[in-house]
């Protein structure tokens, strides 16, 4: 007779068990072997449930990323940092320390180096370079940001039982120097309006991880004032700053920085490790809805609802503040699928060494990846879909411009496509002082404007999306009906609205590839390379990236706002199709 204690909670709550146990069938064979037969699919699946990949998969990564590390600072007599952070994708090479040391630290059954001493001296080896380096430089700090000393005082905190009285001292020292200059201006900043770039003169990602960094040290140098700065400041993100749909705004509260969310996401996750702050674990609940719709199949975050970066790559950012949801853990799995031991970044290689030292295991549920079909929208207008190989991200974020700032790009990109087999086709990346590139722009009284004034979106799961766009002389309806396993359907409708711009348009950037064939509906075919191409009578501006990877085209289509009577509003002046079919 097998014990109920031999299956895991999950499988006792099931309720194939729970039926199974109560009906009295064993008078009736094919009840009893229907039973039994659910009760088997039940416990497969409820077994199949249960992570573990994870964190497996992070040691195996953090062994061969580590191994890269150390044969490098073994072929150099006197390996330097400047060196070795020259070496591509290894800027934050500071970092790779804090993988070092939780392979010798954490005990886990998957990290066959606990207690390794080839381990220990390799982190004392980088500790002490570190530390060489920092104290070259006297008065300045050593470090350009405060991820990389935050690592290293990480490891610090592993290994200081075994480091000496001297080494210790002087690794404190060094990391001290990193620390007080940031808990200085933190102090000045904890009780502004908001923690938004317009007010703190940073982005709230680094504010976050001041306030990560300065909270650790205090921790573990018993400095109460510094701790206290740190838990307050990341408490205040946790509980006010955070937008209701789960993000941080950076320039503003209108919207994401998808990307640099994960870095304040990550921050908040570390302190709910050190506070257990209730209102830490909400926010990180929030978080990890947002971030996990709004991620394309090929782990990438989506573009079109970022003000920052027009692109952001798989991120390895705070997996393990993911780690206290099914979903979230299943989501943990999701990213860190696309990493290669063989050719991580040092940051990488570091966060995911925090990922492996903190992560919580347990039961994953799907994710939205997962899934057929989804949709989610959030309380600003700005939505995705799922259906099928498509993804479809629609975008009426309004917000202002930074004008002064080379950060933060406009919102001016309103649609993006994503394809299982083709990826992103069509890209809803923001610019800056590129109206050419925006989905929609207008010139009147010597002006171009290339932004909505008011936008709304409807979502439907039958009928379809319907996104307007209002600007100066028009209002735009851009209906998505749901796609096909061939095709996707995009509809512009026009209206305009008093006397009609002198010119105005519509533009799609297409994502084109080095080597495939642009053919256009004139016959025309074209294979893409280097060379620019131009098959419209007007030029485009030449976009931020200057890599062919993430070169774009753009269809444009010029508006006829005056082609119907009426002098106030003209409904349906224009109406633009398009037609996406993969081959």
């Amino acid at each position: 007779m097998i014990e109920k204690s031999f299956f895991p909670s999950a499988i006792l709550d099931a309720p194939a068990y729970q039926h199974w146990v109560s009906t009295k069938h064993f008078g009736r064979p094919r009840l009893v072997l229907f039973s039994m037969i659910w009760l088997l699919l039940e416990l497969t699946f409820a077994t199949a449930a249960w992570s573990e990949q994870l964190p497996a998969q992070y040691f195996r990564l953090l062994e061969a990323g580590i191994a890269q590390v150390g044969k490098q600072m073994d072929t150099q007599p006197a390996p330097n940092l400047e060196a070795l952070t020259a070496r591509p994708g290894w800027k934050r090479f500071p970092q790779s320390i804090l993988a070092a040391a939780v392979l010798y630290a954490k005990q886990h059954a998957a990290n066959a180096h606990y207690r390794d001493p080839k381990m220990f001296s390799l982190a004392i080896r980088i500790g002490d370079l570190l530390a060489t380096e920092c104290e070259k430089n006297h008065a300045e700090t050593c470090f350009e940001e405060e991820w990389d000393a935050h690592m290293w005082l990480e490891a610090y905190r592993l290994l200081a039982p075994e480091l000496g009285e001297e080494r210790r001292v002087r690794w404190r020292r060094s990391i001290e120097a990193e620390v007080a200059p940031l808990a200085f201006d933190a102090m000045k900043r904890q009780e502004f309006p908001w923690y938004n770039t317009p007010y703190i003169g940073t982005s709230p990602n680094h504010f976050a991880s001041w306030a990560a960094l300065i909270l650790l040290f205090g921790r573990v140098f018993g400095n109460k004032d510094w701790e206290n700065l740190g838990a307050r400041i990341l408490h205040r993100f946790a509980a006010e700053e955070q937008a209701p749909d789960g993000y941080w705004g950076e320039h503003s509260r209108n919207g994401p920085t998808t990307g640099y969310n994960h870095i304040t996401f990550t921050q908040v996750a570390f302190y709910w490790e050190y506070s257990k702050d209730p209102a830490a674990l909400k926010a990180l609940r929030r978080a990890t809805d947002f971030h996990e719709h709004f991620t394309y199949p090929d782990g990438a975050p989506v573009e079109t609802i970022n003000d920052r970066n027009r692109y952001w790559k798989v991120d390895s950012w705070g997996h393990f503040g993911f780690s206290h949801f099914p979903d979230g853990r299943r989501y943990a799995e999701f990213l860190t699928d696309f990493f290669r031991g063989d050719n991580l970044t040092m940051d990488d290689l570091g966060r995911l060494a925090q990922d492996a030292l903190y992560y919580h295991e347990g039961p994953t549920e799907p994710i939205p990846q997962d899934q057929p079909r989804y949709s989610y929208q959030m309380s600003i207008p700005a939505g995705i879909r799922k259906r099928g190989s498509w993804v479809v991200c629609l975008s009426g974020l309004i917000s202002t411009q930074a004008v002064n700032s080379r950060f933060y790009l406009d919102r001016q990109g309103n649609l993006s496509v994503f394809h299982n087999k083709l990826g992103l086709v069509v890209t809803g990346a923001g610019s800056k002082r590129q109206p050419d590139l925006a989905t929609f722009f207008e010139k009147l009284q010597g002006q171009t404007f290339h932004m909505p004034i008011s936008s709304r979106l409807q979502m439907n799961n039958i009928s379809g999306d319907r996104l307007s766009l209002a600007y100066n002389t028009f209002f735009t309806d851009l209906y998505v009906p749901p796609p096909s396993q061939h095709d996707l359907q995009l509809r512009f409708a026009m209206t305009g609205r008093g006397e009609p711009p002198p010119e105005a348009q519509l533009n799609l950037q297409l994502c084109l590839k080095a080597g495939e064939t642009l053919e256009t509906a004139a016959g025309r075919k074209i294979l893409l390379g280097t060379e620019r191409v131009e098959l419209g009578p007007d030029p485009y501006a030449d976009a931020p990236e200057t890599t062919l990877e993430r070169a774009v085209g753009v269809v444009s289509v010029p508006l006829q706002l005056g082609a119907n009577g009426g002098k106030h509003i003209r409904p349906n002046v224009q109406e633009i199709y398009f037609t996406l079919t993969p081959d």
